[in-house]
């Protein structure tokens, strides 16, 4: 019997877990008060699923950086040290992440007032200009370079020489169409979901998120590992361009301009209000307490998913002389194992808010953030131990679960129909503003990486204590978190709550 390589596997290992959701999702009892035609949920899946995707691929065009920073890491600069060590990683991905944050405040207003459709094509697009411009700098690089007897070109000194300002430049300017993806999904799926019904979506946005982080580091990987790494950035650019033609055909804005008829979505938009500046409701959206714990919530939130994504392969890689967790089985199926977590967490987190907690958002985090805190604190006492590896999987879960109830369905809840690109604009604003707080803290406190003349790591980096400030720093980010949760516990959306 022939074998199947690794990424096929995997594959089928996902979309076997995804059919069985799927099963389980259709079989829930019915939301009470929530009464669709199977055409208009066949209208609904067919509206979502296109303009999802492309929300998913954007996440290949974004992680890719995290992907190919390995690669990166083993080509030296002029001076000998990596072209992209852990403080130009740091600072690239946070001057990325900070630009990502603010541009929600720009994006969000954006698309309360051309739509969600105008919103994924435009940040798609960007993002796959900005890739295909990242891919180009790799392929100086690459092709440009000093090797197999020709000495670097004039092109690749100007890149290389100047490699942390460019790629945070590009970097940044495509962080800021990503920063359409998370509004554009958000903002179309308001009107198509009741409030009662939005923790399933939750556990879909949890999907989605999760599908991305699939695609960026096993496709990823798959890419970088046998094909020119310029192409890591130049795939995801011709994925989104095949989307971005989906979405213009298929993807609606409201159900009325599908043909059907719009539905009271319940949750805190007042239909028969004029519409608002975007500046009158930045300033009422500031004076929600409900909207603002939940962003400083998910502020946490971003600190600590991105602290498991972004260094866990970093961290068992450079100190693998004394670990050996590069060929642990969570490291080499990372992407794999990321994607069935945040599937799971984001599942479970929806299901019981909708059946358990009468659609409230905070009791489901609160718990959720509970498991993030023990999660850390064991993670300081175990960091040095192949335990590492299924705990980062586990607090992957959970953080997934909590970005899902909060970012993707209390915005919509909370936020309205009408607002809610602002709404998420704040919320995901501060979610990576944790991001940019997690690289630049990180960037400072762990161990610079260094590589002898073979290219192998050598040093401080290579000591897995000189890691403790990775796991020691996210104790009381979950603390912080923990706590707000239990500020939001009985908190439900009315017409009035965002008025």
């Amino acid at each position: 019997m022939p074998v199947l390589p690794a990424w096929a596997e995997n594959l089928g290992s996902i979309s076997l877990l995804l059919a069985v959701v799927a099963i389980v999702l259709m079989r829930l009892p019915p939301v009470q008060g929530v009464d669709h035609s199977a055409a208009f949920r066949r209208r609904r899946v067919f509206n979502w699923l296109p303009l999802g995707l492309t929300y998913a691929f954007l996440y290949m065009a974004r992680y890719n950086l995290s992907v190919s920073k390995a690669k990166f890491g083993e080509m030296p600069n002029s001076l000998g040290h990596p072209m992209m060590g852990n403080d130009d990683f740091g600072w690239i991905f946070g001057v990325g992440t900070a630009v990502y944050g603010v541009s929600f405040l720009i994006n969000g207003p954006l698309t309360d007032r051309f739509g969600g459709k105008f919103a994924i094509i435009t940040g798609a697009t960007g993002a796959a200009v900005m890739n295909l411009a990242l891919g180009a700098c790799a392929w100086v690089l690459v092709s440009q370079g000093p090797g197999d007897g020709r000495e670097a070109s004039a092109l690749y000194a100007l890149v290389a020489d100047n490699f942390r300002v460019l790629f945070a430049v590009l970097y940044a300017a495509n962080m800021y169409f990503q920063a359409f993806g998370a509004v554009a999904v958000v903002k179309v799926n308001a009107p198509w979901f009741h409030l009662r019904e939005r923790g399933v979506f939750g556990a879909i946005f949890g999907i989605l998120i999760s599908l991305g982080i699939y695609f960026a580091y096993d496709w990823g990987a798959l890419i970088v590992n046998n094909l020119p790494l310029y192409w890591v950035f130049w795939i995801p650019s011709l994925i989104l361009a095949a989307f971005i033609a989906q979405d213009v055909l298929i993807v609606q804005d409201t159900p009325a301009k599908a043909g059907y008829a719009d539905i009271n979505t319940g949750d805190a938009t007042d239909d028969d209000a004029p519409a608002m500046p975007p500046l009158k409701v930045f300033a009422m959206m500031l004076r929600n307490p409900i909207i603002m714990t939940i962003a400083f919530i998910e502020f946490c939130s971003g600190f600590l998913r991105q602290a498991i994504m972004q260094w866990f392969r970093e961290y068992a890689k450079q100190t693998d002389i004394v670990l050996g967790l590069k060929t642990s089985f969570v490291y080499e199926h990372w992407g794999l194992l990321l994607c069935i977590a945040g599937i799971l967490g984001g599942v479970v987190a929806g299901v019981i808010s909708d059946h358990f907690f009468q659609s409230r958002r905070g009791p489901v985090a609160a718990l959720l953030y509970g498991a993030m805190l023990a999660g850390a604190i064991v993670l300081s006492f175990t960091y040095t131990s192949p335990f590492v590896g299924p705990l980062m999987i586990l607090m992957s879960m959970c953080v997934v679960g909590v970005h899902g109830m909060l970012s993707g369905t209390a915005s919509m809840d909370f936020g309205g129909k009408k607002n809610v690109g602002v709404a998420v604009g704040i919320i995901d604003g501060f979610v990576y503003a944790g991001t940019a707080a997690m690289s630049f803290v990180y960037a400072y406190t762990l161990p610079t990486a260094e590589l002898d003349a073979s290219h192998h790591y050598v040093g401080a980096c290579t000591e897995p204590a000189n890691w403790i400030a990775w796991p020691v720093a996210m104790i009381p980010v979950a603390i912080v978190g923990l706590y707000l949760t239990t500020r939001i516990w009985t908190a439900t959306a009315s017409k009035s709550a965002a008025h």
